[in-house]
């Protein structure tokens, strides 16, 4: 029987560090395979960039309010599975978000108080997913207000995940790991036959793993207020802003949700974070084959109904 090894690649996409995992027994073939998973991501982040000028992404955010745009099958899906994930969590998650003004939220060293609330209110007056129009027939998409923008920050890291997943499945690739900065889908078994061990960050330290669980077929994604935040008079504000009050989220540290598809868990764990301890975990527990692990400013830890940990 030959003899099966995980092998590894990371690169840096998408403004993320990206780690693919093939398990093989033959080097050239995994690289190969890891190869395609890489083009696939690429291939994704000139879809959805918002830093070339002439990504459909931009060409949709450049005629807001003027005319709608004709783009790809593919950004008209994405939007409106997006536009559906908005409905569940009732505005919470919204590809909109691109709308506020970067003057208000900047999270460096500059920022010594918060925006007042009339002026934050004022800033998220253009973030309304409810009007993104979409025209399937004409594969247009049309922002109704000018100065409206969309942007994929919420989703598109999971779904080039699940996309470089689905590539890799289709040539061959029977076990395997796309980690896209600690949002990762995983399938088949570790060398051993073993299901995948998945550690869930520690928010005090990201070096250190605060729990582990055991996977396979599944995928994983984290948001936490130890990514990007600032402190202020003592208090820390995470870069997570919600996109009704246009102020930072607080009293979560962090969110990692658990299902079966990786952009799913992607767009999924900010607006848990958003919604707040007790209105995330019930809108989670309403939903199948999703579980959420929560952990609030004082390392409490709360847990959809399923989850086990180890």
């Amino acid at each position: 029987m030959s003899h099966q090894k995980v092998f590894k690649s990371s690169c840096k996409l998408m403004g993320n560090h990206f780690e693919l995992s093939v398990v093989a027994d033959n080097e050239l073939w995994a690289n190969e395979r890891i190869e395609e998973g890489i083009k696939e991501i690429e291939r994704i982040e000139k879809l959805l960039t918002t830093y070339n000028e002439n990504s459909e992404t931009n060409l949709i955010n450049r005629n807001a309010g003027i005319m709608p745009v004709e783009v790809s099958t593919e950004i008209i899906h994405l939007i409106e599975r997006s536009i559906r994930i908005s409905e569940i969590t009732q505005g919470a998650f919204d590809i909109t978000y691109g709308s506020i003004d970067k003057r208000l939220w900047n999270f460096d060293a500059n920022m010594t108080s918060l925006p007042d609330k009339a002026t934050a209110k004022k800033m998220v007056r253009l973030i309304n997913y409810k009007n993104v129009v979409l025209d399937k027939e004409k594969s247009t998409v049309y922002l109704r207000e000018s100065g409206m923008r969309i942007g994929f920050g919420g989703i598109g890291k999971g779904y080039a995940a699940e996309m470089a997943k689905q590539v890799m499945k289709q040539n061959g690739v029977v076990s395997g790991i796309v980690n896209a900065s600690g949002d990762l889908a995983a399938w088949g078994f570790q060398p051993d036959g073993k299901e995948w061990t998945i550690g869930i960050a520690n928010p005090n330290s990201t070096e250190q793993i605060f729990s582990y669980m055991n996977i396979t077929d599944m995928a994983v994604a984290t948001s936490g207020n130890y990514e990007k935040f600032i402190m202020i008079d003592g208090k820390k504000y995470s870069h997570t802003i919600n996109p009704r009050t246009g102020l930072p989220v607080t009293g979560i540290k962090s969110v990692t949700i658990i299902t079966s598809n990786a952009e799913i868990a992607d767009a999924m764990a900010t607006p848990v974070m958003i919604m707040g301890i007790h209105a995330g975990l019930d809108m989670i527990n309403q939903i199948k084959n999703i579980e959420a692990i929560i952990i609030d400013d004082n390392n409490k830890m709360y847990t959809s109904k399923n989850i086990r940990l180890t």
